[in-house]
């Protein structure tokens, strides 16, 4: 399992990266996260930035046996 940082404009959440389900652009340059089994986060920065960011936290090195194949595009 690996936690994954996303900054929000009230708040930040840390979140587990397999539970990512889907990307959807926002008002004002912030990009609603949809998360399996919740209802989505509405985090600050556009969809592209986002999901850079979340790509480079999911294949940072720190990775276990176990964990599974990086998360690609």
């Amino acid at each position: 399992m690996k936690f994954i940082s996303l900054n929000s404009r009230g708040g930040n959440y840390l979140v587990v990266a397999e539970n990512v389900a889907w990307l959807r652009s926002a008002e004002n340059g912030q990009t609603q996260v949809g998360m399996v089994g919740s209802t989505p986060l509405l985090v600050a920065g556009t969809i592209e930035d986002v999901s850079a960011s979340i790509l480079a936290q999911a294949n940072a090195s720190g990775r276990r046996a176990g964990d599974g194949p990086p998360v690609t595009a």
